[in-house]
């Protein structure tokens, strides 16, 4: 199914298509990111893929990626950077203590900039897991926090064509993240200045920030950019990473909402875990599609209705919620 036949261009974790490797691939000793892109592009609807850097280039490299989806007409939505692959970063990437290794993490992101470039990319999200602290007395907040900010315009100017994403979460592997939700990381944001900087918003990290997902796209819109959205579900106390709208339809029917007011016209990237539960990624992957255009139905019937927008307008719950059952269940 083409992009023109869906409401988003959808994407998705290619770590989740590794499940039962040994029934798709018998025989083979080593899965590598094409063949998992392989086994993505099965999924109808599905337009995009994310790579994780630097473990999905191994095995492989940036021509061999654009090749491989070029042959199967999928696209490129990005890097995400993952400093879990080298153990010497689990007191931080690039805040961590010592500067040799600072450095270390500051280089691997360039090249992994670079590597995206290459392989015609242009969006490089980065989740700073490992940047954080996990106990009182441990770390020199302003410390970290500057060295943070000095590393992302580093990372920001390398390529100017390149956008760079946030994608905060509160916590794990660290007790505490350094950005932890919407606000702070728009504060980094604003302290670094670059302008192809912004912000990744995840459903389920929101969800265990205590935020509600339309109001942090909203702020981050309204004072960085929203550079990528990834989509999934939670009951809000870890990363679940559940088939979209599986548990908070209502919120995720809002979050959609508001992308739409906000013109959001990049991919929705279901960042899920199908392999953590056992269940079939290609049949998951079409679930999460299915899910959102069915929501996108929704809000079809949602567009345009004057009283809902009187309802917003007066914060009438009672009425918006009336409106919305409607929309969803039919009229009484």
């Amino acid at each position: 199914m083409s992009t023109s036949t869906t409401r988003f261009a959808y994407a998705t974790r290619l770590n989740g298509f590794k499940a039962d490797a040994a029934k798709v691939w018998p025989g083979r000793n080593r899965i590598t990111a094409l063949d998992l892109i392989a086994r993505a592009a099965t999924v109808p609807g599905l337009s995009a893929v994310d790579f994780n850097f630097p473990d999905h280039l191994e095995g492989t490299t940036p021509k061999e990626i654009r090749s491989t989806l070029d042959g199967l007409g999928i696209s490129l939505n990005g890097f995400a950077m993952r400093y879990y692959s080298d153990p010497g970063f689990k007191k931080g990437a690039l805040s961590h203590p010592d500067k040799a290794i600072r450095a270390k993490a500051l280089d691997l992101t360039l090249r992994g900039i670079d590597a995206m470039a290459e392989a015609g990319g242009d969006l490089m999200t980065l989740w700073l897991g490992q940047d954080g602290f996990d106990y009182s007395f441990q770390a020199d907040y302003l410390k970290l926090w500057d060295e943070t900010a000095e590393a992302l315009a580093i990372i920001a100017a390398h390529n100017p064509a390149i956008d760079v994403s946030i994608e905060y979460k509160p916590n794990e592997p660290r007790a505490f993240s350094l950005l932890p939700d919407v606000a702070t990381t728009l504060l980094m944001v604003a302290d670094v200045g670059a302008k192809n900087l912004g912000v990744t918003l995840d459903f389920a990290h929101v969800l265990y920030a205590d935020e509600m997902p339309a109001y942090a796209a909203a702020l981050i819109h309204r004072r960085s950019r929203l550079l990528g959205v990834h989509l999934n579900d939670g009951y809000a106390k870890r990363d679940d990473g559940l088939i979209a709208g599986s548990v908070h339809v209502i919120q995720t029917l809002e979050l959609l909402y508001t992308l739409e007011k906000l013109g959001y016209d990049k991919a929705i990237y279901f960042d899920t875990f199908p392999d953590a539960v056992g269940l079939d990624p290609v049949s998951e992957c079409s679930a999460n599609i299915s899910a959102v255009e069915g929501m996108c139905r929704v809000l079809d019937r949602l567009r345009g209705n004057t009283a809902l927008d009187q309802a917003i307008a007066a914060q009438d719950a009672v009425a918006s919620q009336r409106i919305l059952h409607t929309a969803l269940y039919g009229a009484a």
